[in-house]
């Protein structure tokens, strides 16, 4: 009798360090079939993260997945990258140039085409800013009807990393998250309550880099390029996400209302997560506003995703 299907998935990211490690597991996991993978600028200008991308798909040895390069800038902010993954945005390895080249389309169009163009509804994982995601349902909502769910990298019910408040991927286009979690779809916010948990051991990073194998080295390799804490481990970062489409249990969620902090200061690009039991004076003397229920995450299993990825990538 066949096991169950892969979960069709399309990633949206700005590879840099951990994007990178999200691609290698999603190519990877066979429980899951990578349609295409969507560019936008956030970690390094857009022309890089289409060469980055490109090249990892090439070291993991994935087969021809569409590659589309997407938007240069946020939706009203001036172009600005991330100064934590090197001058290439891949932590300076000195990669090869890929052989592959992108698609003959736009990002939105690649998005556009492979949602509808799938048999099963499609489960987004934007790790990047939101620009790209935000252009396809503002231009082509009609994709809405064959989207499961969209599991993204962003925000923080806590401390930011960008500002005190706001996380880097919201913090980079406000408006394009806002936009996103009028989606109309399921949403989950995998932020960085969770997103620093998930960590590889030194040991572990450096097995990896030993490897023979290209896709297993390079995931060392990119374990190893800011290593965390006394033991050099080796934060998942975005590949989190990603296991936690693969391995939802993992993952512990409650739906909450959330919205993004559009107006200008220091709380510009906050995820603002209402935890409350009960409204408060404001909404007692101004009413309830709308605002969308997100799932947001606040505990994983950490070692559960280190394992996974470890067996995924690394053949544990």
């Amino acid at each position: 009798m066949p096991g169950p299907q892969p979960v069709p998935v399309i990633i949206d990211c700005d590879t840099g360090v951990d994007d990178a490690l999200a691609l290698l597991f999603a190519v990877r996991h066979p429980g899951l079939e990578l349609r295409a993978v969507t560019c936008v600028a956030g970690n390094t200008d857009v022309d890089r993260v289409v060469r980055n991308t490109l090249t990892v798909l090439e070291q993991a040895g994935a087969p021809a997945i569409p590659v589309g390069r997407g938007a240069e800038r946020p939706l009203l902010e001036p172009a600005r990258t991330s100064g934590w993954h090197g001058g290439d945005g891949m932590g300076d390895l000195g990669l090869p140039e890929p052989v592959r080249a992108p698609a003959d389309v736009d990002a939105v169009a690649l998005l556009r085409r492979e949602i509808l163009a799938s048999p099963r509804p499609v489960t987004l994982i934007p790790t990047a800013p939101l620009t790209n995601i935000a252009l396809l349902l503002r231009t082509h909502p009609e994709v809405t009807r064959n989207i499961e769910r969209i599991v993204f990298m962003g925000g923080a019910v806590g401390a930011g990393n960008a500002t005190a408040v706001a996380e880097f991927n919201v913090w980079h286009d406000p408006e394009a998250a806002a936009v996103l979690l009028t989606a109309g779809v399921p949403i989950t916010m995998y932020g960085l309550d969770v997103f620093r948990e998930v960590v590889v051991t030194g040991a572990w990073a450096r097995r990896l880099r030993a490897s023979t194998e290209p896709g297993a080295r390079l995931a060392g390799r990119l374990l190893g390029h800011r290593p965390d804490g006394p033991e050099e481990t080796g934060c998942l970062g975005d590949a989190g996400a990603v296991c936690a489409v693969a391995d939802p249990a993992g993952l512990t969620t409650r739906p909450l209302p959330v919205e993004v902090c559009l107006a200008p200061g220091p709380a510009r690009g906050q995820t603002i997560v209402d935890r409350r039991t009960r409204p408060g004076e404001s909404e007692v003397h101004h009413g309830r506003r709308e605002q969308a229920l997100v799932d947001v995450g606040l505990a994983v299993d950490a070692e559960r995703y280190a394992r996974l990825f470890l067996e995924t990538v690394g053949g544990r």
